[in-house]
Formats: structure tokens, sequence, C-alpha cells
């Protein structure tokens, strides 16, 4: 076998696979938006916050609006982040279940859980996004700012779309990919116990062992 052979053995399956290549691609588009409006919305509200105590004291008068502008950032960062948790597999799980399958059940379970999970986010998005419409119709705006409501939560079908687009990701990645997929870039994988002299496993001694 020649250095080139050993070097192609050695690439990311992604890069082999033009298919996964190109998902790898919008995955890492996608990730890029999420964490930029993320830590935009965070930022602003630190700042925003920060002004608004600064002016309280020194001048004894803060920003106008500034809990108003603050709950609509917060708006935006939990429903984009929960396509970012879906993309980065740190939502809740409840797997109690799934641990106790095995390698191939555990991957057509993941699958169909993906595949489920997706199809109620783009439900959530639609509903969502009639929500917003509703909003848009009825000329709603904030109470202070006077700011349309329907632009605040537009976060809400983006971020459920977001979300839903992840799961198919994972969907696909888990059907042209080995191993099971938590995420699109995430491997599934599991700590073996260490085992003592007998083959028995045990937990270390230490401050939270025997």
């Amino acid at each position: 076998m020649d250095e080139t052979d050993q070097a192609n053995q050695k690439k990311d399956p992604v890069q082999q696979n033009a298919f996964l290549s190109a998902l790898n691609s919008i995955d890492k588009g996608l990730g890029w938006i999420e964490k930029t409006i993320i830590s935009t919305c965070i930022l602003l509200m630190a700042l925003l916050m920060s002004a608004h105590v600064v002016g309280g004291l020194l001048f004894n008068k803060g920003i106008p609006g500034t809990y108003e502008v603050t709950e609509m950032l917060i708006i935006v960062t939990t429903f984009v982040g929960v396509g970012y948790a879906a993309r980065c597999a740190r939502h809740i799980r409840m797997s109690a279940i799934y641990d106790m399958l095995g390698d191939g059940p555990r991957k057509v379970l993941m699958i169909i859980l993906s595949i489920g999970t997706g199809a109620l986010m783009f439900y959530f998005a639609y509903k969502s996004a009639q929500y917003d419409i509703a909003l848009f119709d009825r000329g709603r705006v904030s109470s202070s700012l006077q700011i349309p409501l329907w632009t605040v939560n537009l976060a809400l079908p983006i971020g459920f779309t977001l979300a839903g687009i992840q799961y198919v990701l994972v969907t696909l990645r888990n059907l042209f990919s080995e191993g099971i997929y938590r995420s699109f870039t995430e491997k599934e994988e599991f700590n073996e116990l260490p085992l003592d002299d007998s083959g028995e496993s045990h937990t270390p001694d230490g401050p939270m062992g025997p």
C-alpha cells in the first residue's frame, strides 16, 4: 500500500463522499448563522443592560425600553438556540430504553426519532408562521417602543425550521455513514468502565467513589 492510499484511508468519510461533503457545508453554514445570531443577541443584552445600569447610577436615568428590548432578544436567542442545541446534540434526551439496545436497533431508533422530531419541528415552524402572519395582519406593536411584534416572533418559525433541518441532516448522516450520529458531526460513543483483575467493572476510588 503506497502513501497515497494510506492518506486516503485517513481522510474523513465526509470528505470522501460528495453528498456528505455538501451536507457538511450546509451544516457549517447554518451553524455560522445560528452562532452569529445568538452571540449578537447575548452581546446586545449585556451591553444594553450594562448601559442601563450605568445610566441609572451616574445620571439617575436609564435607557428607555431596555427591558422590552431585552425580552425580545431573549425570545430570539431561545428559539434560534433550539436549532443550535440540535446541531450540537445538547438537547434533553430520554434514553433509558435506547441505551439498552444494540448498535443496529439503536441506529434504527435514532433514525426514526430524528425523522419524527424533524417533522414535529417543521410543524411547529408552520404553526408559528401562521401566528406571526396573524400578528402582522393585526398590526400589533410593543407597548413602549412600538416595535412590530411580528419582527420579533419571526424567530419562532426560523428557529424551528433550523432545528428541523438539523434533524434531517442527522437522519441523512445515519443513513449514509457507518456508526451512530447524534448530530451531523458528533458520533455517539460510549466509554467502557474499567475492569479489575476479576474482569468485573468497578468505579475508581475517589471523592465520589467507594
